[in-house]
């Protein structure tokens, strides 16, 4: 079987290059045709008429390429909303799947505030989003929430789902308790992740160090941080898992919008999968994956003094420590890991053959 990895689509962000490996794995031939325009965004896509521009040339491209006739089936990925257009008629009848990861609209007006609600950006990136998922042979979400949303904000039938996980060439296990406790925090400083709940956490918790990796929308809060909170403000993609390896524990995202309570992020599943305690908001998608004391610490969203609370129990407690880590690992292996998703990622293509 071969499949064509097709578009715009950023080739460093995880949710793309792990659903190529997870393919690989399950004995598929994956072809990139890939033209740059989001490649190296740190805090997210950019806007302007530069990239407006290149976006256009972009397309441009993607409409004159003829892949090879023996791909089975086309794969439009993160962030591809508009590259349906050009893998429709690269494709050529052949089945087309949509990776989108994110609604525009929710993401870029309901989380990040980018655009006002009912605004004529809004309803633009609304009809965008309805458009493309309407487009693709099949839409692929990464929680059954996600799948329920897409699913109602563009009239589609079923909506399969896969999670994000993480790639297994570099999420190993090896945690183990550290002389030095630090919870480690990594993201964009976006509004979903809570990071002002995070802060307001480590002043509930003074004796206790917090280290935040991360830039972008909300950085701004930093600059008021308590002192028991470390700033990184950039640190490689592979050497990641060398950070949460060396942490106390890993925290997720503690936001309380909507596009909170349906996602589970990267830094979540990286977590697990090296093996690490991870804490995360008590929300309907961490419940896909994950069980409160057992698998991860779960605590209400935006609830700081819960999360210090959490924080301290990993802090001074090295076998519950052990324990959040080994089952958060079997949960990884159970639900997440590459051959569990190239086995679905597989399957969804061959449905549709």
């Amino acid at each position: 079987m071969k499949v064509c990895y097709f578009g715009t689509y950023e080739r460093g962000y995880p949710r793309n290059s792990q659903v190529i490996s997870c393919l690989r794995g399950a004995g598929v031939e994956v072809l990139e045709e890939h033209v740059s325009v989001w490649n190296g965004e740190r805090h997210g896509w950019g806007a302007g008429s530069g990239r407006a521009l290149r976006l256009a040339a972009a397309e441009a491209q993607l409409l004159a390429r003829r892949p090879p006739d023996d791909v089975d089936a086309f794969i439009v990925g993160y962030p591809g909303h508009f590259d349906l257009p050009a893998a429709r008629r690269a494709a050529r009848g052949r089945p087309l799947i949509f990776n989108p990861l994110v609604s525009l609209a929710d993401t870029l007006v309901a989380d990040r505030a980018r655009f006002r609600s009912g605004s004529f950006a809004a309803r633009a990136l609304e009809t965008i989003d309805r458009r493309a998922f309407r487009a693709a042979d099949v839409v692929v979400a990464d929680t059954e929430g996600d799948a329920q949303f897409f699913a109602g904000l563009a009239g589609l039938g079923e909506v399969p789902v896969c999670f994000v996980g993480a790639e297994d060439r570099l999420f190993t296990p090896g945690w183990s308790p550290p002389h030095r406790f630090v919870a480690l925090f990594v993201g964009k400083l976006i509004p979903l992740q809570g990071v002002e709940t995070i802060l307001a956490a480590a002043r509930e918790a003074p004796e206790i160090d917090f280290r935040v990796v991360g830039s972008g929308q909300l950085e701004g809060l930093l600059a008021g941080r308590p002192p028991n909170v470390e700033h990184v403000p950039w640190v490689e993609y592979d050497h990641l898992p060398d950070e949460i390896r060396r942490a106390g524990c890993s925290l997720g995202i503690f936001g309380t919008g909507g596009k909170a309570q349906r996602v589970i992020p990267n830094k979540a599943f990286q977590a697990i999968a090296c093996a690490a305690p991870l804490i995360t908001a008590d929300t309907p998608a961490a419940h896909e994956l994950l069980v409160g004391d057992e698998s991860a610490l779960l605590v209400p969203p935006g609830d700081a003094r819960a999360l210090a609370e959490a924080v301290r129990r990993l802090a001074t407690d090295t076998d519950l420590a052990r324990r959040i880590a080994a089952s958060g690992r079997a949960a990884y292996e159970r639900k997440a890991s590459e051959a569990v998703l190239g086995v679905r990622w597989r399957t969804i293509v061959e449905r549709l053959l």
